[in-house]
């Protein structure tokens, strides 16, 4: 008998993914309703800048071309919950834009007021996000190569 799992022909992974973004969406849902966060609680939310039916300003794309976090906390406005995810109103550097997030693009969700964190495997198809590459470290500057002359600059 060999000891390897069977592959699973129920998708599993993704039911739960997906049960969890729901806990998404219900935290939403509930400041909705209550018209503001409740005490310290305050929302970091990382999102795929890319995945389909994301709508941000194109400088925030431009900032941000593969993930973006951002902070529900104090200063939030319009902010709209459906079945597919969700439109906030929020302020970057004093200016005001309007985000619309799809669960499916949300890929981490922590409210660090009770150490709570959920992360997000990437939807089907979707290949993870890659770290940018370390830039490489600048060439060794050779002695005496950042050395400048005076003498043009002497009294004569």
């Amino acid at each position: 008998m060999t000891e390897t799992t069977a592959d699973s022909l129920i998708p599993y992974d993704e039911i739960v993914q997906d049960a969890l973004r729901t806990v998404v969406r219900r935290v939403l849902d509930r400041i909705d309703v209550a018209g503001g966060l409740p005490g310290a609680h305050h929302f970091y939310i990382a999102f795929r800048t890319r995945a389909p039916g994301v709508d941000i300003p194109k400088h925030l794309l431009e900032r941000y071309p593969d993930e973006m976090t951002i902070v529900i906390q104090n200063r939030y406005w319009d902010l709209a919950i459906d079945d597919e995810g969700f439109q906030i109103g929020l302020s970057f550097n004093q200016v005001p834009a309007k985000l619309r997030i799809p669960f499916d693009a949300v890929t981490g969700f922590v409210d660090p007021a009770v150490n709570f964190a959920l992360q997000f495997a990437p939807k089907e198809g979707e290949a993870p996000i890659e770290p940018e590459p370390e830039p490489e470290p600048p060439a060794p500057i050779e002695p005496g190569s950042n050395v400048v002359t005076m003498d043009r600059f002497r009294k004569k």
